[in-house]
Formats: structure tokens, sequence, C-alpha cells
């Protein structure tokens, strides 16, 4: 009879994500999977490549997962966690705090817990998967910015709303020439490539999506630095740039500030 671990070999498609009561699913999602092979896990379609071990304990309901990190930017961590698996189905609920394992499958806002339904991808395979390329070994997309490196998201605003503080310290974005990348947690959630002009006022900011749920789209916005900090503020997507560091109910604008980290 063929064991859990036997059952959960090949690449799983992540239909749902959710970290903090903010829940990621569809398009948003893109291509991201976790593949198995024996012993050994990798997470693709996430921006970073994440590696590592996994074991299993049926023996306990809910069934019990422990994985630990042996390669990406969490290399060396071990997250607790529980599993279901039924047929094509996979559900994974880990903890990222600790060394408490999770009781239930959710990821209240304040939990620390990451939750993920999964469904098996039969028509990919693990030679198909692209391999990451360290940072320093990639050719630059333009030369170094002053939003050059990893920014922590401090606070956001969207349509009027405020992000909630739980959820933010989630979110980081990595610039690289001309391209920065949005993170939530392990998830990417948008790449874009912009163009900016420092000799206006206020300095304006020009992304096109090429990643994620507004992929094709251009938006339009404008920034400041302010020690160190950043502060941006984009129209929606086809929007009028904004005047001002602000969004209100209703103009659709999302207003970000963020810390060098």
């Amino acid at each position: 009879m063929r064991n859990d671990l036997d059952r959960m070999q090949g690449a799983w498609s992540v239909l749902e994500l959710e970290m903090e009561g903010q829940t990621i699913s569809g398009g948003m999602l893109g291509n991201a999977r976790v593949e198995i092979s024996g012993s050994r896990f990798s997470s693709v379609g996430m921006g970073s490549v994440y590696e590592g071990t996994l074991a299993l304990d049926n023996s306990v309901n809910p069934h019990h997962i422990t994985m630990q990190f042996d390669a990406g930017p969490e290399k060396g961590n071990t997250n607790l966690g529980i599993y279901q698996l039924d047929g094509e189905t996979l559900k994974i609920c880990l903890s990222t705090r600790g060394d408490v394992r999770p009781a239930v499958f959710s990821a209240a806002a304040g939990s620390g817990c990451v939750f993920e339904t999964l469904s098996r991808n039969k028509s990919t395979s693990r030679a198909a998967t692209p391999v990451a390329t360290p940072a320093a070994a990639r050719s630059p997309v333009a030369s170094e910015s002053e939003f050059e490196g990893v920014w922590q998201m401090v606070s956001a605003v969207m349509d009027g709303i405020p992000m909630d503080p739980s959820a933010v310290e989630w979110v980081k974005r990595i610039t690289h020439g001309n391209e920065t990348t949005v993170y939530a947690g392990p998830q990417m959630m948008m790449k874009m490539e912009f163009t900016w002009d420092s000799s206006r006022i206020p300095r304006t900011i020009d992304y096109v999506h090429t990643a994620g749920s507004s992929k094709g789209k251009m938006q339009q916005g404008i920034y400041e630095f302010t020690g160190d900090l950043l502060r941006v503020c984009v129209a929606a997507p086809g929007g009028a740039r904004p005047a001002q560091f602000q969004s209100d109910r209703g103009d659709g604008r999302t207003y970000t500030v963020w810390k060098r980290d």
C-alpha cells in the first residue's frame, strides 16, 4: 500500500494561498507550484526558489508535516505544519513562527501561518523546472538606480482602505535595474518594468506590469524619498497620474511607503 509521501510525488499547482487573513487565488498565483521528489521539495514560481526536505506523520490527526529549508531565502529554517491529502488535492498549513504547530487549516490575521491548497499538476515534470539564476550571475536589466535593492513595506492604502499591519509586514519589493518585483511572503504578487523622471516636481514613475494580475497594463505614479523611506502613489491601471501622496475611497489609487531593508 502506498504511503502519503509516495502519493505526494510530482508537481502540485498552488490554487489558493492564504496568509495573515489575506487570500490570493487565480491569476495572481501565476505558475506557482510545489514539486516533491523523494523526501525533497521545491517551491517554484514564487519569486525565489525554496528547497528542502519534508517529513510526514499520519499517525496523528490532523496529519503532521515538517519542512526543513536548505536553499533559498528560508535556508536554515524549519516550519511545522499539518496536511490533508485527498486524491488530487493537497492542503498544507504551516507556521512561520517558532515551534508551535497549527491545529487547524487556517491562516487568520496574527496567526503567523500560511495555508496553501494545491492540485496535482500532471503536465509539469521536475525536468522542465527552470533553475533560478543567482542574482550575482544575472545580467542586469539596466544600470542601478536609486530604487536598487530590497525594500520592506511600512504601510499601504489602496482605494482609501489601509492594509492591515499584520499583512504589511509580509510585503517586500526587490528592484534590480529597471525591474521591480513585489512579494507577499514567498509569493510573487507582481513584476514590473519602470521608468522615472527625478527632474519633475513631484518626481514621476511609470510601471508596465510584466507578471501578475495586471500583466500588460500600465500605471502612472509619483514618488519621493524622505530619509530612508520611499513613498510611492500610483493611479489605477490606465488612470491619470496622481498629484498628491494620498489614496481616497473610490479613486483607485495605491499609496505605499517602503523602508530600505
